[in-house]
């Protein structure tokens, strides 16, 4: 064993101390979560619970505010998701394919949204929206849900448009095919890797966002974070532990469904300004 340590090198070896350091950083919390969210008993100093039990289990999932909270993050997740492809994508085609003035300034100011304090922005935000009847609604939570899907929903399918490139829609359209068409059949296919990073990472900042919905959408608006708030303030970490899972299982399974189009190229792509 000794031999073999020495053969990895000093570089070797602190780099492999560097990952075990990194790995326990992120993972380290998460696995405390979990075993926190299936203990029964577990007291200082013993290192795993000493009573395993699914009591916190049952009583937050049979809470009516909780299932409510559920279906209603889920379901305005969906609902800004597809609102952003709609309105994001053309917006992102344009500023990939369209030569126009200020174009770089413009796509730069899709930044701002995530460059400040949000509750700034919210409260500006949130005397505009009062002003026009759209407090405590759902489009006003869609709405500023959007406020900060902008930039992924931009950026990176703007750097997937510009990746394809113009020659093989130039050789579609000399075979006589239309400019939708191209754009269906060329165009979108190849950028689709992009779209759908984009489409993962907007569900997730929507699923996950509790101070805009806080400042437009209560009190008849409760989503899965603002009740998470209310589980860890009033009942044992367990109930907060159990919730939290709930809340991480769906960013987890997203992400290894779309693991084939979630890579470093990706993203790095789509945080550059071209």
């Amino acid at each position: 064993m000794g031999w073999y340590v020495r053969s990895l090198g000093k570089r070797k070896i602190i780099e492999f101390v560097v990952l075990l350091v990194f790995v326990f950083f992120f993972l380290g919390p998460l696995l405390n979560l979990v075993l926190l969210a299936f203990s029964g008993k577990w007291q200082y100093p013993a290192m795993l619970p000493q009573v395993w039990s699914l009591e916190w289990w049952s009583f937050v999932m049979t809470k009516e505010e909780v299932l409510s909270s559920i279906s209603l993050s889920f379901g305005i997740a969906t609902i800004v998701t597809m609102a952003s492809i709609l309105i994001c994508i053309p917006a992102a085609y344009a500023f990939a394919r369209i030569r126009f003035p200020l174009s770089r300034w413009f796509l730069f100011s899709f930044l701002l949204t995530n460059a400040f304090p949000k509750m700034g922005l919210y409260v500006s935000i949130a005397v505009l929206f009062y002003q026009v009847g759209l407090m405590n609604t759902l489009l006003g939570i869609v709405l500023i849900h959007i406020v900060n899907t902008l930039m992924f929903m931009t950026w990176i399918p703007a750097a997937a448009f510009k990746s394809v490139h113009q020659a093989q829609e130039e050789s579609a359209r000399d075979a006589g095919a239309g400019p939708f068409r191209v754009f269906w059949h060329i165009t979108l296919p190849m950028a689709l890797p992009g779209i759908l990073v984009a489409s993962i990472f907007t569900f997730l900042s929507s699923l996950d966002e509790a101070q805009g919905t806080f400042m437009v959408g209560i009190p008849d608006f409760k989503t899965m974070p603002l009740v998470m708030y209310s589980i860890v303030e009033d009942y044992p970490s367990t109930a907060g532990a159990v919730f939290s899972i709930i809340m991480t299982l769906p960013t987890i399974i997203l992400l290894l469904a779309a693991r084939r189009f979630v890579n470093a190229d990706v993203m790095s792509s789509g945080f550059q300004m071209k």
